[in-house]
């Protein structure tokens, strides 16, 4: 249990290295999250260099082989001693040079995947294709350990293949949606927020009850959101995910604004913002548009499937 509990803080050093580094190099980290495999530091964009990326990536690796090498200098100093600590110091010690060594694997996303792409993007200057790069391996040492786990599996070993196949296909998936994250973003960089947004919205009085909404804009015009205008200031946005939340017995009773989502609590773009910064928002608040402000102003919209929609034909066309 200690060990176990120790080694929970390992992996927390481990991920808070890695934002350390990042947030030293200017790259802000939303949040660390730990999962089944690990952890993962949320770092909201991509390294400016190569050697950011080389120092941010080699960062937990480095800070688990520390720990690993302390623990293993307990044990070591103190086995005659006391079994209890030393028993603790050998696995922590232990675990922590395997976590080192996992995240070495130069396989994207990996830390060592990520080294990798760093050494690739320095020498040729091309990130994507650098990601491109890494991602393959680490696809194929995906497909490796899913075939090295089907092959315990046929010789018996049931639980450690089927969970080496398991960390395989993680391993895979995760390099494939990488780069596919990467190519979405570079499709969408360069381009405003003004290309795409719609200009025609359709505002309504925040005294209108949901039920008069729904027949008379929602119905009528097939729009999913709209601005809610009073004295030609803009209070709120009410979309179907509001009214849905709401129960239809109240639609005749409530008002728009009490439906409404308040203006502050808004996620909203400028018309002069980027696309792939709207593509972060919709997907981290799970949402389907978002408003287009300018000088307090809504000034349009833009849907989750006008990004889409950009984003095929490129595509289709070869951009």
């Amino acid at each position: 249990m200690i060990t176990s509990l120790l080694f929970f803080g390992s992996v927390v050093a481990h991920e808070l290295m890695h934002s350390i580094v990042a947030q030293r190099k200017g790259i802000p980290v939303r949040a660390i999250t730990l999962f089944i495999f690990g952890g993962v530091s949320e770092i909201t964009e991509e390294p400016k260099k190569a050697s950011d990326e080389f120092q941010i990536a080699l960062a937990g690796p480095l800070t688990s082989l520390v720990i690993g090498g302390i623990c293993w200098a307990v044990w070591y100093g103190l086995r005659d001693v006391n079994q209890y600590v030393t028993a603790v110091a050998f696995w922590l010690g232990w675990i922590n040079i395997v976590l080192a060594a996992f995240n070495l694997i130069p396989g994207f996303p990996l830390d060592g995947g990520r080294v990798l792409r760093s050494i690739l993007w320095g020498q040729g200057g091309d990130l994507r294709r650098a990601t491109k790069t890494a991602s393959s391996v680490g696809r194929i040492i995906g497909f490796l350990f899913i075939f090295g786990g089907i092959w315990l599996v046929f010789l018996g070993n049931w639980f450690n293949g089927l969970w080496l196949a398991f960390i395989g296909w993680f391993l895979q998936n995760a390099a494939a949606v990488s780069y596919r994250q990467l190519a979405l973003r570079d499709i969408l960089q360069g381009h405003k927020v003004s290309e795409l947004m719609t200009r025609e919205c359709l505002m309504v009085n925040p005294q209108m009850t949901v039920e008069q909404l729904v027949s008379e804009n929602i119905l009528a015009s097939g729009r999913r959101c709209f601005p809610v205008v009073e004295n030609g200031k803009v209070l709120g946005m009410v979309t179907i995910h509001n009214i849905r939340a709401m129960p239809r017995d109240r639609w005749s009773s409530q008002t728009v604004k009490d439906a409404m989502t308040p203006f502050e609590r808004l996620k909203w773009v400028r018309p002069d913002q980027d696309l792939s910064t709207v593509l972060e928002i919709l997907t981290e608040s799970d949402i389907n548009q978002v408003p287009v402000v300018e000088d307090n102003n809504v000034v349009g919209i833009i849907a989750r499937d006008s990004l889409l929609n950009f984003v095929s034909v490129r595509s289709e066309l070869g951009m």
